[in-house]
């Protein structure tokens, strides 16, 4: 396992520093027009960067203090699909305003009735001359209210199989008949939608890759294979890791509570088994090698371990915990001071961020695969165990979730 970056002293590492020494406050149009926001992404949008260059790109914008913009996805799902499928023209069009953020994304990809069997999904397409009318309705759009476009599946040939006749789009969200309206959760906040389209025509040209071939470009998008140096906040990236909590508990005086102490030397080792794993991984992909299980095991108990800190920080709060706290939209707007942002929380164990962030923290093991799933894909794929059985009808899970199909 390799610990240390390259040296301080390497060209790559000495041009960013360089860089960011002639614009030390860059925008987000300046840091996407020097390849810093996705330098895997090939030039002129990235700069083609391998593992270890992304490595040190992200080491010193950390060291730096400079945030990329926040568009996760239209950065991290929209960006790398059209770099795959999408035309020259739309390439041009849409790419370096994602990269800036100046143009927000949002998901239309699940629906009422197509959540974890997305191929399910009804919402219809249909070409009319040089549009496509679109009916159906999505849910748990996250940040559709503050988007300017969506990439947005829809059914155009429902006599196929259903995996395929599907067609993938870009769908501007100020289109006549979309509506949006908000799921407010627990939190108070309003982060998801329900998004509601209605004879909506999208132009032909706004169809990313061939017609019926978007089944196979939704999984295109979950193949961005961008390396992250930083270890990320406990909230799915985002919100304080342990140890900013851990030293905002210091902050407040000696803990005398022996179980209290236990519990914080608990959440610190969970803390550094985590980052080792973390760092495996990244050994591996330098090398050019596959991660292994490390990769599912790591969101499992990245997934309990948000769940921990947080309900640690709600006990070591106290009373002031049942404040109510920020609306929950900091995570996608960044616009709200009330939530928990990425550092150590200003004023410490007296934001009132916290109480959003342990609402929040019970969608870990939820969102992303359920905890029960990763417990049985890792039984099943890296102990070996036998598979779990349906026992109504004597198959096994996988062969029940084929015989449902």
């Amino acid at each position: 396992m390799d610990f240390e970056l390259l040296a301080e002293s390497d060209p790559r590492r000495l041009a960013v520093r360089d860089w960011l020494a002639a614009n030390p406050k860059p925008t987000g149009r300046q840091l996407a027009e020097a390849g810093y926001v996705a330098p895997h992404w090939p030039a002129p949008w990235g700069l083609g960067a391998d593992a270890m260059h992304q490595l040190i790109i992200d080491d010193e914008l950390r060291r730096a203090g400079v945030r990329r913009p926040i568009n996760p996805i239209g950065i991290g799902w929209a960006g790398p699909t059209l770099l795959y499928a999408g035309t020259d023209e739309q390439k041009q069009r849409y790419l370096m305003p994602i990269l800036s953020g100046e143009e927000f994304w949002c998901q239309l990809f699940s629906e009422p009735n197509a959540g974890s069997d997305l191929a399910n999904l009804g919402t219809r397409a249909v070409r009319d001359g040089d549009e496509f009318i679109i009916n159906g309705s999505k849910i748990w759009t996250s940040g559709a209210q503050h988007s300017k476009y969506g990439i947005l599946i829809a059914r155009t040939d429902p006599e196929l199989p259903k995996h395929k006749g599907v067609s993938y789009f870009v769908c501007p969200m100020d289109l006549p008949g979309i509506e949006v309206r908000k799921i407010i959760e627990m939190t108070g906040g309003h982060t998801f939608n329900e998004v509601f389209l209605t004879d909506v025509r999208i132009p032909a040209a706004n169809l990313v890759g061939d017609l019926n071939d978007g089944w196979r470009l939704a999984k295109v998008t979950l193949g961005n294979e961008r390396v992250s140096l930083s270890t990320g906040g406990v909230l799915w990236g985002n919100g304080p890791t342990a140890l900013e909590l851990i030293e905002s508990i210091r902050e407040r005086g000696p803990v005398t509570d022996v179980h209290l102490r236990q519990r914080i030397a608990a959440v610190y080792t969970e803390h550094k088994v985590l980052d080792l794993i973390r760092l495996r991984m990244l050994t591996a992909t330098l090398k050019g090698q596959q991660p292994g299980p490390e990769a599912s095991i790591r969101k499992l108990m990245a997934d309990e371990h948000g769940q921990h800190v947080m309900t640690l920080a709600r006990d070591c709060v106290g009373a002031a915990a049942m404040l109510t706290g920020g609306s929950g939209e900091g995570a996608v707007a960044n616009d709200n001071p009330r939530s928990l942002g990425p550092d150590k929380p200003e004023g410490g164990l007296l934001h009132p961020g916290w109480h959003d962030g342990f609402l929040f923290s019970q969608a870990l093991t939820i969102g992303g695969g359920t905890a029960d799933v990763q417990r049985n894909i890792i039984g099943e794929r890296v102990l070996g165990l036998p598979r779990d059985v349906d026992v109504s009808i004597g198959l096994s899970w996988s062969e029940a979730q084929r015989a449902r199909s």
